[in-house]
């Protein structure tokens, strides 16, 4: 019986072990006749003969399936290396099981009468029973081979998205604590007190920093109590500028969603836009269904302001990691509006 079993799969080596004495039985009823299954003799001398064959068959044509992927590695190859494979493996398989035409012959094996027409058949049999092995190991060798490559490509896409996210987490505390710490100088020159308010503040925050970057998700009630310690530096810095807006619907807070992602919308919103107490800016955080729609009115700054990405990119990135579907982006001249899936 022909073989191409070179992988080492369990679902290979049972399709082997399901083929073989098929096959066996098969062939040699074909050559025999139903002597084979009426004699025990017969049976008992013609099955061994097969096995003894079936074995060299098979260490045979594994050496030559081998060498052929070797020689034609790429998956691209699929359909040339299988005919070729058959080719091969297929004149192999019908001249060594050939041979047993020869052997039962030269040992005048009960019951046997040597017919070429029934030599004729076991060729036949042998050709389209190595046909259906060599595509169906090939298929599943190459589904195989399909399998792990696609698990290789999601672990280094997950590794590069892992790594851009540590990369942009790392860029967000100190480019935060930059921010702030300008802010608590001007503020020691012109009210030491309530410079002392804004450092309590700010190590508060900042502690939250560093504790959301050891988790991927924290509920939307945790997030906003940060924003809320958040919004005092930022009331600090802009006064009656700047007005946070927010609307939670009953059982929302439970929600999840990326730690600092409300931070990162905020601080855009104000980077980006003009915060002036005859400007005011504000900025709502309103929940709906399953969504947090985090909206700005429009008033960018005259100048272009320099950004590293750090924010938008970061939300979208931690979204992406976690496999979610994307928060949407919406700009109509007026109002910038990010909508938030929750978790």
């Amino acid at each position: 019986m022909p073989t191409t079993l070179t992988t080492p799969a369990r679902y290979l080596v049972l399709l082997q072990f399901i083929i073989i004495p098929l096959y066996i039985g098969l062939f040699n009823w074909i050559l025999v006749g139903t002597a084979y299954w009426q004699n025990w003799v017969t049976f008992a001398v013609a099955t061994s003969v097969m096995v003894a064959l079936s074995v060299s068959n098979y260490l045979i044509n594994g050496v030559i399936v081998k060498g052929m992927r070797r020689d034609n590695p790429d998956p691209g190859q699929y359909m040339a290396r299988t005919i070729r494979q058959f080719m091969t493996t297929a004149t192999c398989s019908c001249l060594v099981f050939g041979t047993a035409f020869v052997i039962y012959q030269w040992i005048s094996l009960p019951g046997f009468v040597p017919d070429p027409l029934r030599l004729a058949l076991g060729v036949l049999f042998t050709i389209i029973v190595d046909a259906v092995v060599t595509v169906s190991y090939e298929s599943i060798h190459n589904f195989g081979y399909w399998q792990q490559s696609r698990q290789e490509v999601d672990l280094l896409s997950k590794a590069q998205l892992q790594a851009q996210l540590d990369a942009l987490r790392q860029q967000v505390n100190p480019h935060f604590l930059f921010n702030s710490l300008n802010s608590l100088i001007s503020l020691i020159d012109e009210d030491p007190r309530q410079a002392s308010t804004f450092a309590e503040e700010l190590s508060t925050v900042y502690r939250y920093l560093l504790r959301s970057n050891e988790c991927s998700l924290t509920s939307l009630a945790n997030e906003l109590a940060f924003i809320q310690s958040y919004y005092h530096l930022l009331k600090t810095r802009h006064g009656d500028a700047l007005t946070l807006v927010t609307h939670v619907q009953p059982g929302a807070d439970a929600y999840q969603l990326p730690p600092l992602t409300l931070q990162l919308l905020i601080e855009n919103a104000v980077k980006h836009n003009v915060a002036l107490p005859e400007q005011p800016l504000t900025i709502s955080l309103v929940t709906v269904g399953n969504q947090l729609i985090v909206s700005n009115n429009l008033q960018p700054k005259l100048y272009r302001v320099i950004s590293n990405g750090v924010g938008l990119s970061n939300i979208l990135t931690r979204y992406q990691s976690l496999g979610s579907p994307q928060p949407i982006i919406e700009d109509d001249g007026q109002e910038f509006r990010v909508i938030l899936p929750l978790l």
